[in-house]
């Protein structure tokens, strides 16, 4: 049970922005078809190197 008027802020949490990306799919993920988790790998990959992710 968790007290009455205590919140805790959310675990994790990244404001992505792509405003200003001009980068198509395709340079991101490449022109073959790949399963979602390497998506995700390539995707955090490209907002890491762009430096588009920041902590609220």
């Amino acid at each position: 049970m968790t007290k009455k008027g205590t919140k805790r802020p959310a675990f994790g949490g990244y404001a992505i922005s792509f405003t200003g990306c001009s980068d198509s799919l395709e340079s991101v993920f490449g022109n073959v078809p790949i399963a979602p988790s390497e998506m995700t790998k390539k995707l955090w990959s490209y907002v890491k190197r762009r430096r588009l992710a920041k902590k609220p």
